[in-house]
């Protein structure tokens, strides 16, 4: 079991671009020695106060992963449901905090991770074809990575999808995906889970899942012997 060392959270501003582009509110978490960064792209109208999304956070912190989770949407353009659902904004959006960490002294030096649900998964994986040298891996929970088209086969980071076993067609639509994706990838079931993986001890499953899989991508198999 991980024991959870000193970790500093602070308030962060993502900017999104040249002015006058919007500037989001995001929170850094820290563990003491970093071995990588791990950016969150919530979906469907989420916020970086996504409960589950705090929870995965927390435990990746405990793991020895900084954290950024960021709001993709101001207020106002929350407000507007298509932008929940404009796969290409979001991607800018995980971009623009992919750009704001290589300008960051104590983050730029580290291996990021992205973490993302629903049609932040999507927006994650456009974002990593987009920045092929910047995202060294993806791990999507209850995603909809099928929504990022035909990004998926210039995905090069090694992606894992972790589904519900009792999320049906999202598990279809992750098959889907799946087999687009060119890059190292894995499909990851949890029985008994519904969407949201509200059932008891299945988010600490995706926690697990998350963790080992990002340890081993951004620490790298040198690390791991014949792992």
């Amino acid at each position: 079991m991980t024991t959870p060392g000193p970790t500093t959270t602070m308030p962060v501003q993502i900017e999104t671009g040249t002015a006058p582009g919007p500037v989001l509110p995001g929170d850094l978490g820290l563990p003491a020695h970093p071995f990588g960064v791990v950016v969150f792209a919530h979906g469907s109208g989420s916020s970086r106060y996504s409960p589950r999304n705090r929870q995965v956070a927390g435990a990746l912190r405990a793991a020895g992963l900084a954290t950024l989770l960021f709001d993709l949407l101001t207020p106002e353009e929350a407000a507007d449901r298509a932008n929940v659902f404009d796969i290409p904004l979001l991607a800018d959006r995980v971009c623009a905090a992919l750009r704001w960490i290589n300008r960051q002294p104590g983050l730029a030096a580290l291996p990021v991770g992205l973490f993302g649900a629903s049609t932040g998964a999507a927006a994650a994986l456009v974002a990593a074809a987009q920045m092929p040298d910047a995202a060294l891996a993806v791990v999507s929970r209850g995603g909809r990575p099928d929504l990022a088209g035909a990004a998926l086969a210039q995905v090069r980071a090694p992606t894992l999808l972790v589904v519900g076993g009792e999320d049906y067609q999202v598990i279809g639509l992750n098959r889907s995906a799946l087999a687009a994706l060119t890059c190292t990838k894995a499909l990851w079931i949890v029985p008994g889970a519904t969407h949201l993986f509200e059932e008891p001890g299945t988010l600490d499953q995706v926690v697990a899942q998350a963790q080992s899989w990002f340890t081993l991508h951004l620490k790298g198999p040198s690390h791991y012997g014949s792992h």
